[in-house]
């Protein structure tokens, strides 16, 4: 309850400080709309906003799934097998070097301007912090941990499964939530370089007819989007870590 209350307020401060922005600066509305002109072309528009935003929010969720499963995969094999290590590790930072931007035409011209290349960015955007952030924790697992796994004669398999995959999910968890801020960007991304539907397109048909009001609307739409999905996987990262209760609460009562 007192976090509904805190976003209301925070909500509530953002919109007065826009409007005050747009009293203060007396920009047209085709520049700066309002709050009450962007909640009203939600209203008007909410049709095309609902049916733009489930192309975007199926490429956000489906790209999030495919880029976590690559990612843990990756991450487990970089872990298990050396070999991989000394030849994947450099491909992979390499990947990050490229910007995204740069690959996104490439994959609407191989995949098409259907879902699939949206997919693809989303998946090149959520890969990274996901292999990375699983990998870091497979390998700071406790020392005094696999010293006892192995002098009780556990197989790499099974310690790999066993001790360092549980040691490490906390680890992962962190970067799926990263995953589920940035999954967005990827899906918008491709919408942006080809595509026929979903809100990056709905933002760029709006802003070459001068509907300002109407792209405010789709960029809070995705700002949404974002926000409900990081909630959601921050909600099931703590289900799924019983044993790691969050402390923060009872930091916050005593300032």
């Amino acid at each position: 309850m007192k976090a509904l209350l805190r976003a209301a307020v925070t909500l509530s401060v953002l919109v007065a400080c826009w409007q005050a922005l747009v009293w203060a600066t007396g920009l047209p509305r085709y520049l700066l709309p309002s709050p009450l002109a962007v909640a009203d072309a939600m209203q008007r528009q909410a049709p095309l906003l609902w049916t733009h935003g489930l192309t975007t929010l199926a490429e956000i969720l489906i790209g999030l799934v495919a880029g976590v499963a690559l990612g843990g995969v990756s991450a487990l094999v970089l872990a298990r097998f050396r070999t991989a290590r000394r030849w994947l590790m450099p491909l992979l930072l390499v990947s990050q070097a490229i910007p995204v931007f740069a690959l996104a035409p490439l994959l609407v011209l191989w995949l098409g301007y259907g879902m699939a290349s949206k997919i693809a960015m989303a998946v090149l955007v959520i890969y990274f912090p996901v292999t990375t952030a699983l990998f870091d924790g497979l390998r700071r697992t406790d020392p005094g941990w696999l010293d006892l796994a192995r002098t009780m004669g556990a197989s790499p398999a099974a310690i790999l499964w066993s001790i360092r995959l549980p040691a490490a999910l906390p680890a992962f968890w962190s970067g799926v939530r990263v995953a589920a801020a940035v999954a967005p960007i990827g899906a918008v991304i491709g919408e942006w370089v080809g595509s026929s539907s979903g809100l990056g397109y709905l933002m760029l048909h709006a802003n070459a007819r001068m509907q300002i009001d109407l792209l405010f609307a789709a960029v809070l739409v995705l700002g949404l989007f974002a926000v409900t999905l990081y909630a959601a996987v921050d909600a099931l990262a703590r289900r799924a870590l019983p044993w790691q209760p969050d402390t923060q609460p009872a930091e916050d009562a005593n300032p």
